[in-house]
């Protein structure tokens, strides 16, 4: 059985606590318990004020996560389909002159076709240093890949399916995690 600690309530204060707890739980214990999981679970604080009501919130919390998406729609509008435009460029180039292809990837691409970048319309007028930063970034870009699939062995399962493993150090996934992280700085004026 639970121990009972008496607590120093005001009067006012306590009667309303008693009606309250008859509208909503089966003892004061229970009510109290009932309370703070609800500003726990939400998150909120009692001295935080609110809107009227709970719903207002939630309407002002889609205004905000709408006007997060519009953002969002116009930064992949205005500069990832020109990027990816770019990007596409280059590497058709680069893949039109290479003859040989893995039969690994080939069998990977076969099972799984790439889908298709939306393609941007209009013309692109790119200054021609961006232009070579651009493309010594793909060619870095392109020695990490080759360098990540060489390292890439498949190992038999004795009990399931076959899966691929990668023998690289720890220090070199960082290395590449960081990389993946950093911003398309090359990209800017």
């Amino acid at each position: 059985m639970d121990d009972f600690r008496a607590v120093r309530i005001k009067k006012g204060t306590l009667s309303r606590f008693k009606v309250f707890s008859r509208k909503v739980g089966k003892s004061y214990s229970h009510t109290l318990d009932m309370v703070m999981d609800f500003f726990e679970w939400h998150g909120f604080l009692p001295s935080e004020r609110f809107e009227k009501s709970i719903g207002q919130e939630i309407i002002k919390n889609r205004k905000r996560t709408d006007a997060v998406i519009a953002i969002i729609r116009d930064i992949e509008k205005n500069q990832t389909l020109p990027t990816i435009g770019m990007m596409q460029a280059l590497f058709n180039q680069e893949l039109d002159n290479e003859e040989e292809a893995d039969d690994f990837l080939e069998d990977m691409i076969e099972k799984n076709p790439p889908k298709p970048y939306p393609v941007f319309d209009g013309e692109v007028m790119v200054p021609r240093i961006k232009y070579d930063r651009l493309e010594e970034k793909a060619a870095s870009l392109q020695t990490d890949l080759k360098e990540i699939l060489e390292k890439v062995k498949v190992v038999k399962g004795s009990f399931g399916k076959s899966y691929l493993k990668l023998e690289i150090t720890e220090g070199r996934l960082e290395r590449y995690k960081l990389d993946s992280n950093k911003p398309l700085d090359y990209l800017k004026g």
